[in-house]
């Protein structure tokens, strides 16, 4: 992680899994950065699959690659990440982004599940786009 590279997709399958099964009585659950290959994204809807449950949708807050780059180096200040210091690793990682979790995007396109939120603008806007766009799938 610390260089910009994804856990291995069948470590973070098997914590998915087991995090959900401690739940059995949740009414649904929000993955926040899952699935981030389209390995995770086939193994989630088996996983779901075989639960009687499906994903409701993929909601994907949309950022220009500059304005990612600020962010990361901002938040490297209050929190003390080397990883967000390092416009290499940063920079990895959105090449990692654009090879590995990008691909995802169709995935869910495919299913009709996904949409995408611009992440761009005030907080209380974004939120307010994210809930409406997620509202048409439920």
């Amino acid at each position: 992680m610390d260089n910009g590279k994804l856990v291995p997709d069948s470590v973070t399958i098997n914590m998915l899994k087991a995090e959900v099964n401690k739940h059995p009585n949740a009414g649904g659950f929000i993955y926040d950065g899952f699935p981030r290959t389209v390995t995770q994204a086939n193994a989630l809807d088996e996983f779901l699959a075989d639960r009687n449950e499906k994903v409701n949708v993929l909601a994907s807050l949309e950022v220009p690659e500059d304005e990612l780059k600020t962010r990361l180096l901002e938040r490297a200040k209050s929190s003390g990440r080397a990883d967000d210091a390092n416009e290499e690793v940063i920079q990895k990682r959105i090449n990692v982004y654009k090879d590995e979790t990008f691909p995802v995007k169709s995935h869910y396109q495919a299913k009709k599940h996904w949409v995408g939120i611009n992440g761009v603008g005030q907080i209380h806007e974004i939120t307010e786009n994210l809930i409406k766009a997620v509202d048409t799938f439920i």
